[in-house]
């Protein structure tokens, strides 16, 4: 059997990654290395993950490309579920997110939202489907 396990984001500082992510939408950070390299936030069935460039870039010898909130994001998001989408917004920006696109309606019924994160990685809050 296979399981989604994690998400890793290669992120300038792990500490600060992980707290925007902790204030934001309050997830519980679940171990960070004495380094600070690399850390996991408990955030249900699947682990937030975050390591450090220098870390990412000693496991990819061709490299990667790197977040940046000025450009446009990458073709991925992370999607959240929440019960009050409006309000999640609204913490996720005093946080320090910033706002892609302001909260929707669907056809179907569900709200939808899309933040960036201060490393640039796109974010849906959603209510659950």
């Amino acid at each position: 059997m296979i399981n989604f396990a994690y998400t890793i984001l290669y992120v300038q500082n792990v500490n600060k990654a992980m707290t925007f992510y902790e204030n934001a939408f309050g997830f519980e950070r679940k171990f960070i290395t004495p380094d600070e390299d690399y850390g996991e936030l408990i955030t249900g069935s699947t682990t937030l993950s975050f390591a450090v460039h220098t870390l990412a870039k000693s496991n990819l010898k061709d490299g990667y490309i790197e977040s940046n909130p000025t450009a446009k994001p990458f073709g991925i998001e992370l999607g959240f579920t929440s019960d009050d989408v409006e309000k999640t917004v609204a913490t996720a920006l005093q946080a320090g997110a910033t706002l892609t696109e302001a909260v929707k309606s669907k056809p179907w019924g569900q709200k939808v939202a899309y933040v960036r994160d201060p490393e640039g990685f796109l974010v849906e809050i959603c209510s659950p489907m």
